[in-house]
């Protein structure tokens, strides 16, 4: 299970069932043991300033989302969004390290995001190429500080990336803000569910509608009005913006976006695993509402005339549904957050129902989670393999389950047997604030690296001998090798008011046999993995003696692992 991690900013790995977390990985956030935000390597994936400053330090990662190979995840990558400060991550999988990070430019309140399953432009390429990503908040644009004040006119904008060079392809402008994100199997469409249809700047402002929508993007016809020059661009940023507000997409044949009207202020939006249809369920509406993908289709062809009758089915399931998860035997399972509980139902129920047949059982099965469940997620539920045998809800309040550790409780993760007819809680462990999206993987998809490969390293050095203190100036570079139980330079000397690299290679070969490089008083600790390669810069400013040591344990003579840095005078 792979979860984000909210306000904390990482990457989180569990094992199921077990729950046990097997890892964090670090994506928006500082992370003082694998040196993640201290390292050259790391600074230049998460962004610095002209000082040579990370950017940003903070972040909050809310969903997350593998790439997929025809509508099965496919092992490359994940990515996952940070709200706070608009950036999209991206992990590796082989490695479960972060590699990219791209900053969005024009948006605010970057929440929902989902890779395509295909390529929506190149039908014969069946893997992801494409991350969509929706931002929440709507700004005036450009938002240099002209507009402040007419509040009618703050827009949104969704955004497309590139999977693999991770620059932002294009954005499209829309009316209402932006939610989750869904995207079809055959590449034709994405989904955002939108609250805020008012354009309200004050929470009251933002309930009067009794219908919001699910907006839907013609991928190919923005993809071809960016390139036949159809298309504006904010402040500094040349990004490509097209067209898509209501008024301006009246013309089905024409529009690049179709607005389905759906209750009420909704929050999330997923397809079932055979592309059919996608459920919306509504905060402030007891029901969901499921939309046809075929229909949505004849929308834009011009078959079909009111978008309202893209809706084929809206049962209703309780109070505050949020998520809806699928188990691939045409049953759907729906988060109630003011209920606290999972509401199973049938999809094909719920149309012949929405159809007239008040006789046909929606609901099928009710349980209670422990409390207030925000997302819910089934085993391989958002691919074409879901599996029905796990669901997990994530839920936001403890209260009463654990150990008391504070004012600041732990949140719930309990994990559900979905495989029969009812639905059996079967584990239920802690999970440390605040995990909002989780993707439960079969583990024979994932193939990881167990040793790097040095030469994927520029700056590695291939033996010891290669050791040194190497000056320009009042440049120094120190070149270290780690292998048990000794650094390759007993210690290296350096003058006040020198620009210090220090770049470290662990030579050992042996799979686990990592090291830690920490310098007292110098705010620097960092690992360094087997055949691995790191650097980090800084100015030497306080002359001394000051022990470098490695903080990862490795070998019998561990504690004995040490170099002396000595800044002279």
């Amino acid at each position: 299970m792979f979860s984000s991690a909210g306000h904390a900013g990482d990457v989180r790995i569990f094992g199921l069932p077990s729950g046990r977390e097997f890892k964090r990985v670090p994506v928006f956030n500082t992370d003082c043991m694998v040196g993640w935000g201290i390292t050259n390597e790391s600074k230049a994936i998460i962004g610095t300033d002209a000082d040579g400053r990370v950017k940003y330090n903070t972040g909050d990662t809310h969903h997350i989302h593998p790439s997929y190979t025809d509508g099965i995840y496919d092992g490359r990558y994940l990515f996952v969004n940070d709200k706070l400060n608009c950036r999209l991550g991206r992990v590796r999988l082989d490695t479960m390290e972060c590699d990219r990070i791209t900053e969005i430019p024009n948006i605010q309140g970057f929440h929902g995001t989902f890779p395509d399953k295909r390529d929506p432009v190149n039908p014969d390429i069946n893997y992801t190429t494409r991350v969509f990503c929706g931002s929440e908040f709507s700004i005036p644009l450009p938002n240099f500080g002209q507009g402040i004040d007419d509040e009618a006119s703050y827009r949104s904008l969704f955004s497309c990336i590139d999977a693999e060079t991770m620059d932002v392809r294009w954005q499209v402008l829309i009316d209402g803000n932006c939610e989750l994100v869904a995207s079809s199997y055959d590449g034709k469409l994405a989904a955002t569910t939108q609250y805020n249809t008012e354009m309200g700047v004050h929470y009251e402002d933002m309930m009067s509608a009794e219908m919001d929508s699910c907006l839907f993007f013609n991928i190919a016809r923005i993809e071809e009005a960016v390139k036949d020059g159809r298309f504006t661009t904010y402040g500094e940023s040349k990004v490509p913006v097209v067209d898509g507000l209501r008024d301006s997409n009246t013309d089905p044949r024409t529009a690049l976006t179709c607005y389905v009207p759906i209750p009420k202020n909704p929050h999330g939006v997923n397809i079932s695993p055979d592309g059919k249809y996608y459920a919306c369920a509504g905060k402030l509406s007891p029901t969901a509402s499921l939309i046809a993908h075929e229909k949505v289709l004849q929308w834009f062809d011009g078959v079909l005339a009111d978008t309202r009758d893209a809706v084929v089915a809206e049962p209703e399931l309780g109070l505050g549904p949020l998520h809806t998860a699928f188990d691939g035997r045409g049953n759907a399972y729906t988060t109630l957050f003011l209920d606290s509980q999972i509401v199973k139902w049938s999809v094909e129920g719920a149309i012949k129902f929405y159809q007239g047949d008040k006789s046909v059982q929606v609901v099928l099965d009710r349980l209670d989670v422990h409390y207030q469940p925000g997302h819910g997620f089934t085993s391989m539920g958002e691919t074409r393999e879901a599996d029905g045998k796990y669901l997990i809800s994530d839920n936001k309040f403890s209260k009463d389950r654990f150990l008391p550790v504070g004012p600041l409780h732990p949140e719930t993760s309990q994990l559900i047997d979905i495989s029969g007819d009812k639905m059996k809680l079967v584990h239920d462990n802690p999970v440390t604030s605040e995990p909002h999206d989780s993707i439960i993987i079969r583990r024979d998809i994932i193939k990881t690296k167990q040793v790097y490969a040095l030469d994927q390293f520029p700056l590695a050095i291939k033996n010891a001998k290669e050791s040194g203190v190497f000056r320009e100036g009042k440049k120094v570079t120190i070149k270290i090798a780690s292998q048990a139980p000794a650094f390759s330079l007993r210690e290296f000397r350096v003058k006040k008011g020198d620009e210090v690299t220090i770049i470290l290679t662990n030579l050992d070969k042996i799979e686990d046999l990592t090291h830690g490089f920490a310098i007292e008083r110098h705010n620097i600790n960092f690992v360094v993995n087997p055949q691995e390669t790191k650097s980090v810069t800084f100015k030497a400013n306080k002359p001394g003696v000051y022990w470098c040591y490695c903080t990862h344990f490795c070998h019998a003579l561990h504690m004995e692992m040490r170099s002396r840095f000595i800044v002279e005078p």
